[in-house]
């Protein structure tokens, strides 16, 4: 879901990968045998504590990877490799897309391309988990921005998410 995946990815690529985005994609689909079960606090490393108790409320849990699974005939798991052939085969309802201008999030429910959620958008912003509001044409669906105590002038200040850029086709 968008509420929970973007504001780790968001941070993740900012603290944990340095704005490195090969690097962050080298970990989350490259250096992956199968796929993950689920992503955790241990994307948010290096990010200020203020943040990531924002973001997690002060709980941590582990990034888990799909380990140990068992195929109805007993052959060795392959990779989760997921097009638009194989992605209703299992079962997802939501893209997640590595752009260097930010992460195009698909709701596999609705629409074969996403909006662009910008890297420098606040990951305490409040998404939409609502897979109608993700319209590729239509700006990511921030239901609350993040209140900030005081303006940001500093270079590199998060700004909030922007509107859909021109992308390629369809794709996943």
């Amino acid at each position: 879901m968008p509420s929970h995946h973007l504001p780790l990815l968001l941070t993740a690529f900012r603290y944990r990968f340095r704005q490195n985005l090969e690097a962050m994609s080298r970990h989350l689909v490259d250096d992956v045998a199968i796929g993950w079960d689920e992503l955790g606090t241990d994307l948010l490393h290096g990010a200020p504590p203020a943040l990531v108790a924002a973001l997690t409320g002060g709980e941590q849990w582990p990034s888990r990877t799909l380990d140990n699974l068992i195929t109805p005939d007993g052959s060795p798991p392959a990779r989760m490799t997921v097009t638009d052939y194989t992605a209703d085969e299992q079962d997802l309802q939501w893209g997640y897309i590595l752009h260097p201008e930010g992460i195009e999030v698909i709701s596999l429910l609705h629409e074969d391309i996403g909006p662009f959620v910008d890297w420098n958008t606040d990951p305490r912003a409040a998404f939409s988990d609502n897979p109608a509001r993700w319209s590729s044409l239509a700006p990511p669906p921030v239901i609350q921005a993040p209140r900030i105590a005081a303006p940001q002038a500093a270079a590199g200040a998060f700004t909030p998410a922007r509107g859909v850029p021109a992308h390629p086709a369809a794709r996943r």
